[in-house]
Protein backbone atom coordinates (compact mmCIF):
# COMPACT_ATOMS: atom_id res chain seq x y z
CA UNK A 1 0.00 0.00 0.00
CA UNK A 2 1.64 3.23 -0.98
CA UNK A 3 2.50 5.71 1.78
CA UNK A 4 0.51 8.98 2.16
CA UNK A 5 2.14 11.98 1.20
CA UNK A 6 3.70 14.45 3.11
CA UNK A 7 1.05 17.29 3.30
CA UNK A 8 -1.96 14.70 3.61
CA UNK A 9 0.11 13.75 7.30
CA UNK A 10 0.45 17.24 8.35
CA UNK A 11 -3.03 17.43 7.37
CA UNK A 12 -3.66 14.26 9.96
CA UNK A 13 -1.40 16.06 12.86
CA UNK A 14 -3.31 19.24 12.30
CA UNK A 15 -6.66 17.45 12.39
CA UNK A 16 -5.45 15.15 15.47
CA UNK A 17 -4.22 17.82 17.56
CA UNK A 18 -7.68 20.07 17.15
CA UNK A 19 -9.41 17.23 18.42
CA UNK A 20 -7.07 16.53 21.08
CA UNK A 21 -7.45 20.20 22.54
CA UNK A 22 -11.36 20.84 21.49
CA UNK A 23 -12.19 17.79 23.29
CA UNK A 24 -9.64 17.63 25.88
CA UNK A 25 -9.20 21.38 26.86
CA UNK A 26 -12.59 21.58 25.92
CA UNK A 27 -13.52 19.54 28.76
CA UNK A 28 -12.11 22.21 31.33
CA UNK A 29 -13.83 25.11 30.50
CA UNK A 30 -16.74 22.90 30.26
CA UNK A 31 -16.73 21.44 33.66
CA UNK A 32 -16.21 24.83 35.29
CA UNK A 33 -19.07 26.31 33.53
CA UNK A 34 -21.44 23.43 34.86
CA UNK A 35 -20.08 22.56 37.81
CA UNK A 36 -18.65 26.15 39.35
CA UNK A 37 -15.25 27.28 39.56
CA UNK A 38 -11.87 25.18 40.07
CA UNK A 39 -10.27 23.59 41.96
CA UNK A 40 -11.67 20.42 40.80
CA UNK A 41 -13.09 17.41 42.74
CA UNK A 42 -11.30 14.29 42.13
CA UNK A 43 -14.46 13.27 40.52
CA UNK A 44 -14.34 16.45 37.54
CA UNK A 45 -10.54 15.55 37.48
CA UNK A 46 -11.21 12.31 36.43
CA UNK A 47 -13.85 13.15 33.84
CA UNK A 48 -11.24 15.72 32.19
CA UNK A 49 -8.77 13.09 32.21
CA UNK A 50 -11.15 10.41 30.87
CA UNK A 51 -11.99 13.72 27.89
CA UNK A 52 -8.22 13.57 26.79
CA UNK A 53 -7.77 9.82 27.34
CA UNK A 54 -10.91 8.91 25.07
CA UNK A 55 -9.73 11.34 22.26
CA UNK A 56 -6.37 10.25 22.49
CA UNK A 57 -7.42 6.69 21.79
CA UNK A 58 -9.63 8.02 19.04
CA UNK A 59 -7.50 10.00 17.12
CA UNK A 60 -4.58 6.70 17.31
CA UNK A 61 -6.60 5.22 15.69
CA UNK A 62 -8.32 7.19 13.04
CA UNK A 63 -4.81 8.80 11.81
CA UNK A 64 -2.19 6.64 13.46
CA UNK A 65 -1.86 5.02 10.33
CA UNK A 66 -1.76 8.11 8.09
CA UNK A 67 0.83 10.25 10.45
CA UNK A 68 1.91 8.43 12.88
CA UNK A 69 -0.41 10.82 15.29
CA UNK A 70 1.93 12.00 16.74
CA UNK A 71 -0.13 15.02 17.49
CA UNK A 72 2.35 16.29 19.65
CA UNK A 73 5.72 18.47 19.09
CA UNK A 74 7.53 16.80 22.40
CA UNK A 75 6.89 13.66 20.71
CA UNK A 76 7.70 14.53 17.39
CA UNK A 77 10.94 15.71 18.26
CA UNK A 78 11.74 12.94 20.55
CA UNK A 79 11.20 10.31 17.40
CA UNK A 80 13.51 11.94 15.68
CA UNK A 81 16.26 12.40 18.12
CA UNK A 82 15.80 8.60 18.68
CA UNK A 83 16.06 8.53 14.83
CA UNK A 84 12.83 7.38 14.32
CA UNK A 85 11.70 9.95 11.94
CA UNK A 86 13.85 12.45 9.74
CA UNK A 87 14.66 15.61 11.08
CA UNK A 88 13.59 17.22 7.79
CA UNK A 89 9.86 16.25 8.96
CA UNK A 90 10.01 18.07 12.40
CA UNK A 91 9.48 21.59 11.64
CA UNK A 92 6.35 20.96 9.59
CA UNK A 93 5.05 18.19 11.82
CA UNK A 94 5.01 21.47 14.73
CA UNK A 95 3.68 23.94 12.59
CA UNK A 96 0.92 21.55 11.75
CA UNK A 97 0.25 20.88 15.63
CA UNK A 98 0.37 24.16 17.16
CA UNK A 99 -1.78 25.40 13.92
CA UNK A 100 -4.33 22.44 15.17
CA UNK A 101 -4.42 23.46 18.61
CA UNK A 102 -5.34 26.73 18.19
CA UNK A 103 -8.18 25.39 15.75
CA UNK A 104 -8.88 23.48 18.61
CA UNK A 105 -9.19 26.19 21.00
CA UNK A 106 -11.01 28.47 18.61
CA UNK A 107 -13.34 25.73 18.37
CA UNK A 108 -14.18 25.62 22.21
CA UNK A 109 -15.12 29.25 22.01
CA UNK A 110 -17.24 28.84 19.10
CA UNK A 111 -19.01 26.14 20.88
CA UNK A 112 -19.03 27.20 24.50
CA UNK A 113 -19.22 31.22 23.79
CA UNK A 114 -16.53 33.30 25.78
CA UNK A 115 -17.52 32.29 29.15
CA UNK A 116 -15.22 29.37 27.66
CA UNK A 117 -12.30 32.58 28.07
CA UNK A 118 -13.87 33.95 31.18
CA UNK A 119 -13.23 30.64 33.25
CA UNK A 120 -9.58 30.34 31.68
CA UNK A 121 -10.16 28.18 28.46
CA UNK A 122 -8.43 25.56 30.18
CA UNK A 123 -5.53 26.98 29.56
CA UNK A 124 -2.50 25.34 30.91
CA UNK A 125 -0.37 27.10 33.93
CA UNK A 126 0.67 27.04 37.66
CA UNK A 127 0.31 29.01 40.94
CA UNK A 128 2.57 30.71 43.12
CA UNK A 129 2.45 28.18 45.28
CA UNK A 130 4.06 25.52 42.82
CA UNK A 131 6.38 27.73 41.22
CA UNK A 132 8.66 27.08 37.61
CA UNK A 133 11.08 24.49 39.52
CA UNK A 134 8.37 21.96 41.33
CA UNK A 135 6.40 23.10 37.44
CA UNK A 136 9.07 21.94 35.29
CA UNK A 137 9.32 18.59 37.55
CA UNK A 138 6.14 17.57 37.13
CA UNK A 139 5.99 18.42 33.40
CA UNK A 140 9.14 16.71 32.84
CA UNK A 141 8.32 13.79 34.67
CA UNK A 142 4.40 13.78 33.18
CA UNK A 143 6.08 13.81 29.66
CA UNK A 144 8.55 11.24 30.21
CA UNK A 145 5.97 9.02 31.05
CA UNK A 146 3.26 9.57 28.47
CA UNK A 147 6.49 9.30 25.44
CA UNK A 148 8.13 6.39 27.35
CA UNK A 149 4.70 4.70 26.80
CA UNK A 150 4.48 5.86 23.24
CA UNK A 151 8.10 4.28 22.58
CA UNK A 152 6.81 0.75 24.51
CA UNK A 153 3.84 0.53 22.67
CA UNK A 154 4.61 0.90 19.41
CA UNK A 155 7.61 -1.58 19.04
CA UNK A 156 7.82 -3.91 16.79
CA UNK A 157 7.52 -6.60 19.71
CA UNK A 158 4.37 -5.07 21.65
CA UNK A 159 0.82 -6.93 21.20
CA UNK A 160 -0.52 -5.72 18.02
CA UNK A 161 -3.31 -3.40 18.01
CA UNK A 162 -3.31 -2.30 21.66
CA UNK A 163 -1.41 0.98 21.96
CA UNK A 164 -3.76 3.57 21.41
CA UNK A 165 -5.40 1.94 24.54
CA UNK A 166 -1.98 2.10 26.02
CA UNK A 167 -1.57 5.63 25.41
CA UNK A 168 -4.85 6.72 26.42
CA UNK A 169 -4.59 4.87 29.45
CA UNK A 170 -1.17 6.30 30.35
CA UNK A 171 -2.62 9.80 29.43
CA UNK A 172 -5.34 9.57 32.06
CA UNK A 173 -3.24 8.01 34.89
CA UNK A 174 -0.52 10.91 34.51
CA UNK A 175 -3.06 13.79 34.49
CA UNK A 176 -5.01 12.63 37.55
CA UNK A 177 -1.28 13.54 39.78
CA UNK A 178 -0.16 16.20 37.45
CA UNK A 179 -3.27 18.01 37.05
CA UNK A 180 -3.39 20.20 39.89
CA UNK A 181 0.17 21.36 39.89
CA UNK A 182 0.41 22.20 35.91
CA UNK A 183 -2.94 21.22 34.49
CA UNK A 184 -0.50 18.38 32.70
CA UNK A 185 -0.31 20.26 29.29
CA UNK A 186 2.34 17.32 28.44
CA UNK A 187 1.79 18.69 25.04
CA UNK A 188 4.04 21.79 23.69
CA UNK A 189 1.20 22.48 21.21
CA UNK A 190 -1.55 22.04 23.88
CA UNK A 191 0.13 24.61 25.86
CA UNK A 192 0.25 27.10 23.24
CA UNK A 193 -2.80 27.25 21.66
CA UNK A 194 -5.15 27.85 23.94
CA UNK A 195 -2.52 30.67 25.24
CA UNK A 196 -2.46 32.15 21.58
CA UNK A 197 -6.94 31.78 21.84
CA UNK A 198 -6.87 33.23 25.47
CA UNK A 199 -4.77 36.28 24.20
CA UNK A 200 -6.74 37.01 21.24
CA UNK A 201 -10.51 37.26 23.15
CA UNK A 202 -8.51 38.78 25.78
CA UNK A 203 -8.53 35.74 28.56
CA UNK A 204 -5.66 35.65 31.54
CA UNK A 205 -2.38 34.26 29.91
CA UNK A 206 0.70 33.74 31.99
CA UNK A 207 3.09 34.02 28.83
CA UNK A 208 6.21 34.02 31.86
CA UNK A 209 4.96 30.26 32.35
CA UNK A 210 5.22 29.13 28.55
CA UNK A 211 9.12 28.50 28.41
CA UNK A 212 8.84 26.59 31.53
CA UNK A 213 6.39 24.01 29.86
CA UNK A 214 7.90 23.78 26.79
CA UNK A 215 11.34 22.88 27.91
CA UNK A 216 10.00 20.63 30.40
CA UNK A 217 7.97 18.91 27.79
CA UNK A 218 10.30 18.21 25.07
CA UNK A 219 13.28 17.56 27.73
CA UNK A 220 11.30 14.72 29.29
CA UNK A 221 10.14 13.15 25.99
CA UNK A 222 13.69 13.41 24.59
CA UNK A 223 15.18 11.53 27.85
CA UNK A 224 12.43 9.27 27.61
CA UNK A 225 13.08 8.17 23.97
CA UNK A 226 16.80 7.89 24.89
CA UNK A 227 15.91 5.69 27.48
CA UNK A 228 13.96 3.44 25.45
CA UNK A 229 16.80 3.00 23.19
CA UNK A 230 19.24 2.57 25.43
CA UNK A 231 17.15 -0.60 26.94
CA UNK A 232 16.49 -2.33 23.44
CA UNK A 233 20.16 -1.45 22.91
CA UNK A 234 21.30 -3.08 26.25
CA UNK A 235 19.05 -6.23 25.15
CA UNK A 236 20.23 -6.51 21.87
CA UNK A 237 23.74 -6.65 23.27
CA UNK A 238 22.76 -9.43 25.63
CA UNK A 239 21.34 -11.42 22.46
CA UNK A 240 24.85 -10.62 20.87
CA UNK A 241 26.54 -12.11 23.91
CA UNK A 242 24.58 -14.92 24.08
CA UNK A 243 24.78 -16.17 20.18
CA UNK A 244 28.41 -16.32 20.70
CA UNK A 245 28.57 -18.43 23.43
CA UNK A 246 26.21 -20.45 21.89
CA UNK A 247 23.48 -19.66 24.90
CA UNK A 248 19.70 -19.11 23.49
CA UNK A 249 18.99 -15.41 23.79
CA UNK A 250 15.63 -16.28 26.03
CA UNK A 251 17.60 -18.45 28.42
CA UNK A 252 19.35 -14.93 29.41
CA UNK A 253 18.63 -12.58 31.97
CA UNK A 254 17.58 -8.93 30.38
Amino acid sequence: MPENTFPQKLLAELLGTAMLVFIGVGSVPATLIIGGNAPFTMAELGMISFAFAMVVVAMIYAIGHISGCHINPAITIALAATGKVPWRDVPGYVAAQVAGATLGALAIVGVLGHKAVDVGLGIASYGPSVGAGRAFFAEAVGTFILAFVVFGAFDGRAPGGFGGVAVGLAVFAIIIPVGPATSASINPARALGPMLVGQLFNGTVHWNQLPVYLAAEVIGAVVAGLTYVALNARRAAVRRVAATQSVPAEGVSA
